[in-house]
């Protein structure tokens, strides 16, 4: 019975293989045509060749240790390398590939270039913040630009996994809590990355990771197992993925976590009936760093033969650093445990990526090491860098004013804190080729503006506990007029293997910031962290907090003149920042429950039994301490209420493509008194669903610059995509609902909203 249930999923896999030929992507009949010639041409241990990737130092994880890969090479047995960079190193590699071994199949160079390569941009999360996907797209262009002239060409990016627990480490590589938002920067990374021809030699391959769920780690743990119904998976954490293979994506790559109890990879559900099967995928699926062996510590495999036929057959192509299939398929397919065309299949989408790339005509890089970021890139790395800061507070001064932006008249700063003058922090997390050289430290740039009227105390460590520092910055502060204390996390406590189960300052920094806040100077808290931090002691007492991220080679640059008002703040949070981390995994557009509560006054008891039978906290608020949405800037604006257009839409003619788009529009004014740019964002609820809707979803933002005291009329549109969901059939479509409508600056904000009707017909 045991033989025969495999025998029908082996089936089963091998029908969906070769159902993918009618797939929208990489069906271009020449390549097609090379590809089938040179299958046909080779071995068994040759296709197996090409199956195996090996890292050449830099590991994440537990690696082979195999130091003969020119030999490999020579012998078709690498189908490609990581973390070998510069052109030099890969062209001697590729020479044994292309000159010595018996077909001349290139070497695919491959490494994570996250957010940038030699040009360092500020990390995924805070490139979110920017609300910019234009910008995303322009710095996935130049990274592959650099990437590519020194043989990589194909990057692990982008992370478009949904993260809502700011616990985990690795919601620093992607673009925060939202589906909608997700989808469109999985949109501008690979159109970046691919260009607009795979084969130009400026092009590397996208890589859509981590397939799937793995931003939902139970407990925010890295490398924990997810849990999810299949309606959550659909609705939420897969849109992204599907984006990215719209897109045109190339490559996918299989996560490290059990979904569902089934290790994703080797998750047939995932990889073959919805990647494969119902989005006709042909391109390449790589497996994580060693997830094919870590199977057999998952428990769904007690050797490395086993780990590897399941991978394999639930549709992983290639095998990173476990040496597993290199190992094991050959003998598997002559016993027939492996059917021949699943291997086949997977080489197939191997030489398709390679023949696409135009690797077999171009196969060397011709660039010489990758020089310092010139002038065009600095000036992205800086325009990157100011539009991802995010205001989180402004409050007045003594004067009545808020204390951002600084006077530039300011006689005399203190800039207090252990990331103050750190370069190497301000990389952040993968940071590939990135030189601390290269980046231009606050303290620098602050000091260049303005010379001896800065005095710098770096305070404490990070981590530190010791308080021996303090006395150097109390006194720098007491002899300022304004404070600049520079706090948060260092580079390499957010990203993989990062998790934290305390989200505040590390070390002794609030200790640090509490004795500074007590000389009664005012103080400007800028944050650099690789998620959300919980700063409830600040938001009560600091005036102003800016969140920095971990902004790239122009950090100091960026927040001098944000600092000093030449760039206002524009970006916005694309994560909750919670007041407390017991909030955790905290995310705006959450489904209401039967007893819902807003924000509640902790300070007295519930005055009725009613009041406290709610969903809440007894010692925190429920509500984010920062939403996501959230963000000031130098001016601020005013909403009318949103009006809708049409009260009224058809669900049946939606889901047949023949109703017209509901419009939805408001009127958003400059009060203040400098021009400032706003995000204006379109939430919508939907109620009466077959099954329960969030409270609010981000359908629609638009970024927009008023004078002072500029008007202007904000319309967006809202049709079938913003309206279906996975309903209570699991099908994909709208339902008759009442649709509650904002336009708003922030998820949390109230404005006066709008209703319309999607009735049956």
């Amino acid at each position: 019975m045991k033989t025969r249930a495999l025998a029908v999923r082996l089936a089963f896999a091998v029908t969906l293989l070769i159902a993918s030929a009618s797939a929208q992507h990489f069906t271009d009949p020449t390549i097609e045509a090379r590809v089938e010639r040179l299958l046909k041409q080779m071995t068994l241990e040759e296709k197996i060749g090409q199956l195996n990737q090996y890292s050449d130092g830099m590991p994440t994880g537990p690696g082979t240790g195999r130091a003969n890969y020119p030999e490999m090479a020579a012998s078709g047995r690498l189908g490609s390398v990581l973390n070998l960079v510069g052109a030099e190193k890969t062209n001697a590699l590729q020479r044994e590939a292309v000159e010595k071994s018996r077909l001349k199949i290139p070497i695919l160079f491959g490494l994570d270039v996250i957010h940038g390569y030699r040009t360092i941009f500020p990390i995924p999360l805070g490139l979110s913040a920017t609300w910019d996907p234009a910008l995303v797209e322009r710095i996935a262009r130049h990274s592959a630009v650099e990437a590519s002239a020194e043989g990589i060409r194909w990057t692990f990016s982008p992370m478009v996994d949904i993260a809502r627990d700011a616990r985990w480490g690795r919601i620093a590589e992607g673009s925060g809590e939202d589906t909608y938002l997700g989808t469109l920067y999985a949109r501008a990374y690979v159109r970046g990355y691919q260009g607009t021809n795979l084969a130009s030699p400026t092009s590397i391959a996208a890589c859509a990771k981590h397939y799937v769920a793995y931003g939902a780690a139970e407990a925010g743990r890295d490398y924990n197992t997810t849990d999810m119904s299949e309606r959550t998976l659909r609705q939420t954490y897969l849109p992204p993925f599907k984006a990215a293979l719209d897109s045109g994506a190339a490559t996918f790559m299989s996560a490290f976590n059990a979904l569902n109890g089934v290790p994703t990879s080797a998750n047939e559900f995932t990889l073959n009936r919805i990647l494969r099967g119902e989005w006709k995928f042909r391109g390449l699926v790589v497996s994580d760093w060693g997830s094919i062996g870590e199977l057999m510590p998952h428990g769904i495999a007690n050797d490395g033969a086993t780990a590897a036929r399941k991978a394999i057959v639930a549709g992983v192509d290639m095998d990173m650093e476990s040496d597993l299939y290199l190992k094991n398929l050959a003998s598997l397919v002559r016993s027939g445990a492996v059917p021949q065309p699943v291997v086949d299949e997977a080489v197939r989408r191997v030489l398709r990526i390679k023949f696409s790339l135009g690797l077999f005509e171009n196969p060397y890089a011709k660039a010489a090491p990758a020089a310092a970021p010139g002038q065009a890139a600095l000036e992205l790395a800086r325009t990157a860098a100011e539009r991802s800061f995010v205001l989180l507070k402004n409050a007045p001064a003594a004067n009545g004013k808020p204390l951002l932006p600084l006077d530039a008249n300011v006689k005399t700063i203190a800039l207090i804190g252990p990331l103050a003058d750190s370069a190497v922090d301000m990389l952040g997390s993968w940071e590939a080729q990135g030189k601390p050289e290269d980046v231009v430290t606050l303290r620098a740039a602050l000091e260049q503006r303005k010379g001896p009227a800065i005095a710098f105390a770096k305070g404490t460590d990070v981590v530190s506990m010791s308080d021996g520092d303090f006395a150097e910055a109390l006194k720098a502060a007491g002899e300022s007029d304004v404070v600049i204390m520079a706090l948060g996390e260092k580079a390499t406590m957010s990203g993989e293997a990062a998790s934290r189960s305390d989200l505040g300052l590390p070390g002794n920094q609030q200790k640090l910031l509490d004795s500074v806040v007590a000389t009664g100077k005012p103080v400007v808290l800028v944050v650099f962290s690789g998620r959300p931090l919980a700063l409830p002691w600040a938001a009560r007492n600091v005036p102003s907090i800016l969140e920095a991220w971990f902004p790239g080679v122009q950090a100091g640059p960026a927040l001098v003149r944000t600092l000093f008002g030449e760039a206002a703040p524009t970006g916005r949070l694309t994560t909750s920042f919670p007041a407390t981390v017991g909030q955790e995994p905290l995310y705006y557009d959450q489904l209401n429950t039967g007893r819902p509560t807003g924000n509640i006054d902790l300070s007295r008891a519930p005055s009725s039994l009613d009041e406290k039978y709610k969903s809440r906290y007894l010692d925190s608020q429920n509500a984010a301490l920062f939403p996501f949405g959230h963000g000031l800037t130098y001016t601020r604006f005013e909403y009318s209420p949103a009006t809708v257009g049409e009260k009224a839409v058809s669900a049946a003619a939606l889901n047949a493509g023949k109703a017209q788009p509901i419009r939805v529009s408001a009127e958003v004014r400059n009060a203040g008194q400098v021009a400032g740019e706003e995000v204006v964002q379109l939430y919508i609820r939907q109620q009466g669903t077959s099954v329960a809707r969030p409270t609010r979803e981000l359908k629609g933002f638009q970024r927009i610059a008023l004078a002072p005291g500029e008007s202007k009329q904000v319309e967006f549109t809202i049709g079938r995509d913003e309206l279906a969901f996975w309903n209570l059939d699991m099908r994909n479509a709208v339902e008759p609902a009442r649709v509650t409508v904002w336009i708003a600056p922030s998820s949390a904000l109230e404005t006066t909203p709008a209703q319309f009707e999607v009735t049956p017909k």
